[in-house]
C-alpha cells in the first residue's frame, strides 16, 4: 500500500510554494460534492457554487421533506443553465440513522457528568433529563459501558454542539446513561450513534425506498449514497430496487462507508458498489482516532486500483463558522488528494454554514495545489504492476493513451465513449492533464417510444478525478465512420479551445474506435 509521502513529486522547488495559484477553467482535478441546504439552495447562491467548482449536488434526505428539496432541485436546475456548468444530482438515504426527536426545538442544554435517559417513547418532550430517539432496540442493543454520541451535525465529543454519552444502566427499553461532556442540542433532529454496537435496521429503510421511487425516479438521480452500508448484500439489494425503477437502473450506488461492521466487509462491498464514500465522522467514532489515517489509506488504495471513485468526507468542518480553514484542515485535504481521493464531499459546510462558495473554492485551491506535486510516474508504475499482465485490450488502450500524453506533454486527452467505461479506466491511471470524455449517444427504445442514452453517463463522470464530460451530437452514431469520428473530434477540439485547455502547437492525445478496434492517435494542434 503506497504511503502519502512516496506519492509526492520531489524536490519541490520552496520558490515554487510562494507561486501564485493559477487561474483555469479546472479548478482542480478533484471534483467537489456540495450538499444543498438552508445557506446554499438559492439560485444565486447555488451560482456561486457551480463557479467555485462544485460538479456533484447532493440532497440529503437525513432532514427535511421531498418537497423542500424539490425546490432546491428546481434552483440547480436554474443556475446550471445561467452558468452553463454540469452538474450530477446525489440523493443520500437517510438508512439505519438513529435519531433524537425534538418536536418542540427548543434548545437541550446537557451538563457534564449528569444523567440523561434515552428512550423509544416518541411521545415524551425532550429536555435535559430525557431524550426521545426513533429505535426501538436500542436497549436490547447496548450495555453498561458502550459510547454514545449524540449532535445535529458534529458529533465526535469536542464540540460544544454534541454530546458523549456512557451507557450507565439499561431499563426495560430505556438506557440510562452520563454525560462526559457539556453541551446545547439546538434543532429538531439529533444523530445518534452507539459506537461499535450493531443495530438491526434495514441499510434501506421504506422511507428510503418512498423517496426514492417518487423523487428520485423524477429527477433521474445520478448517483445514490447508501447510508450505513454493512454488507455486499446491502448494494445488491439496493441495485435490485433500482432495476425495477426505469431509468434508474442506469443510477451509480456509492457504498457509504460509517461504522466497523462496513469497513470489516470492506473488500466486497467495493466488488459491488459503483464507487465509495469514507464517512469520517462517523468512523471518527467506531475507530481508535490512531487507527483512522490506516483505513483512509487503505480505502482509498484499493478503490484507486478498482478504478472506482473514492469520496472522503469531513475534511473542513470549521469553515463551517469561518472563513478559512485550519492548518491542519488544509493539510488533510492536500493529503487526500496525496492519498487517491477522486472527491471531496461538503457537508454541513455548504449545508448550514456561512461560507459555501469560499469553502468550496478553498478546497479546490488546495486540491490544485496538491495535484501538481502528485507522484504520477510513481503512482502509473504502481497501478500498472498491480493489474498484471496480460491485461485486457481496454485497459491495455487506457494505460497505453496515458503513457503517450505524459511522454509528450500533451494538454489534454479526448476519449470517445458511449458507456463512459473506456475514459474511467484512462483517468484510472491519473493523467497529470485533464480528460475529455465525449460521450456519444446511443439510440434505445422500450418498445413504446425511442429514446437517447448518454447523458447518464456524461454527468457520472463528474464524480472522478480529472474527468470532464462532453455529449456528442446524438446523430453521429456509436459505430461512426471516420468521417463522422473527425468532425466529433473537431467539435471536441473547438470545446477543449473554447475552455482555454487547448491552444496552438499544444499536443492532443486521442483515444477511440474505428470499426472493431480501439486506437491511440496523437495530434499536434496548427495555429
Amino acid at each position: 500500500m503506497p504511503s502519502s509521502h512516496l506519492l509526492l513529486e520531489e524536490p519541490i522547488r520552496m520558490a515554487s510554494i510562494l507561486e501564485p495559484s493559477k487561474a483555469s477553467f479546472f479548478s482542480a482535478m478533484t471534483k467537489i460534492v456540495g450538499t444543498l441546504g438552508p445557506k446554499s439552495r438559492s439560485v444565486e447562491a447555488i451560482s456561486g457554487c457551480l463557479k467555485a467548482g462544485m460538479s456533484v449536488a447532493r440532497f440529503d434526505f437525513s432532514w427535511c421533506d421531498p418537497e423542500y428539496h424539490q425546490e432546491t432541485l428546481e434552483n440547480l436546475k436554474t443556475a446550471i443553465k445561467g452558468t452553463k456548468k454540469l452538474c450530477a444530482i446525489m440523493l443520500d438515504t437517510v438508512g439505519a440513522e438513529m435519531q433524537v426527536v425534538n418536536k418542540s426545538e427548543t434548545a437541550i442544554s446537557l451538563k457534564a457528568d449528569g444523567q440523561v435517559v434515552l428512550t423509544p417513547d416518541q411521545d415524551q418532550e425532550a429536555s435535559s433529563e430525557i431524550l426521545p430517539i426513533n429505535f426501538n432496540g436500542l436497549a436490547q442493543a447496548v450495555k453498561k459501558g458502550d459510547t454514545i454520541f449524540i449532535g445535529q451535525y458534529l458529533f465526535t465529543g469536542s464540540e460544544t454542539t454534541s454530546v458523549w454519552l456512557e451507557v450507565s444502566e439499561v431499563k426495560d427499553q430505556d438506557v440510562v446513561c452520563t454525560i462526559k461532556n457539556s453541551a446545547t442540542l439546538a434543532g429538531s433532529l439529533f444523530t445518534l450513534h452507539a459506537s461499535q454496537v450493531r443495530i438491526e435496521l434495514p441499510t434501506l429503510t421504506e422511507k428510503d425506498k418512498e423517496v426514492i421511487s417518487t423523487w428520485g425516479v423524477k429527477n433521474k438521480i445520478d448517483f445514490l449514497s447508501l447510508s450505513y452500508t454493512r454488507h455486499a448484500e446491502d448494494v445488491r439489494e439496493a441495485r435490485e430496487f433500482l432495476s425495477k425503477l426505469g431509468d434508474l437502473s442506469q443510477t451509480q450506488i456509492f457504498a457509504k462507508i460509517e461504522n466497523v461492521e462496513g469497513l470489516t466487509h470492506f473488500d466486497e462491498i467495493l466488488q459491488e458498489a459503483d464507487g465509495i464514500i469514507l464517512s469520517r465522522g462517523n468512523l471518527g467514532i467506531d475507530l481508535p482516532p490512531e487507527k483512522v489515517f490506516l483505513f483512509q489509506k487503505s480505502a482509498l488504495y484499493k478503490c484507486n486500483m478498482a478504478g472506482k471513485p473514492a469520496v472522503l468526507t469531513r475534511v473542513v468542518d470549521s469553515m463551517t463558522d469561518n472563513l478559512r480553514p485550519t492548518r491542519a484542515e488544509a493539510t488533510d485535504v492536500a493529503n487526500a488528494v496525496l492519498d487517491g481521493s477522486d472527491a471531496i464531499l461538503l457537508g454541513a459546510e455548504t449545508l448550514r454554514g456561512l461560507y459555501p462558495v469560499e469553502t468550496i473554492s478553498t478546497v479546490g485551491r488546495i486540491c490544485s495545489e496538491a495535484e501538481k506535486v502528485f507522484n504520477q510516474d510513481l503512482y502509473f508504475k504502481k497501478t500498472v504492476k498491480y493489474v498484471g499482465e496480460p491485461m485486457t485490450h481496454l485497459e491495455s488502450i487506457a494505460s497505453s493513451a496515458v503513457r503517450a500524453a505524459i511522454k509528450v506533454k500533451a494538454s489534454i486527452i479526448i476519449c470517445f465513449t458511449s458507456s463512459g467505461r473506456a475514459a474511467r479506466l484512462i483517468a484510472k491511471y491519473r493523467p497529470t492533464m485533464p480528460v475529455l470524455s465525449v460521450v456519444i449517444p446511443r439510440l434505445k427504445t422500450n418498445q413504446l417510444k425511442w429514446s437517447f442514452s448518454g447523458a447518464f453517463e456524461a454527468r457520472q463522470s463528474l464524480i472522478v478525478r480529472g474527468l470532464f464530460p462532453m455529449l456528442a451530437d446524438p446523430r453521429h452514431p456509436a459505430e461512426s465512420t471516420s468521417a463522422t469520428n473527425e468532425s466529433i473530434l473537431k467539435v471536441a477540439l473547438d470545446h477543449g479551445k473554447s475552455l482555454g485547455v487547448i491552444k496552438s502547437h499544444d499536443r492532443v492525445v486521442v483515444c477511440q474506435k474505428l470499426g472493431d478496434a480501439s486506437v491511440v492517435k496523437i495530434i499536434e494542434l496548427e495555429d
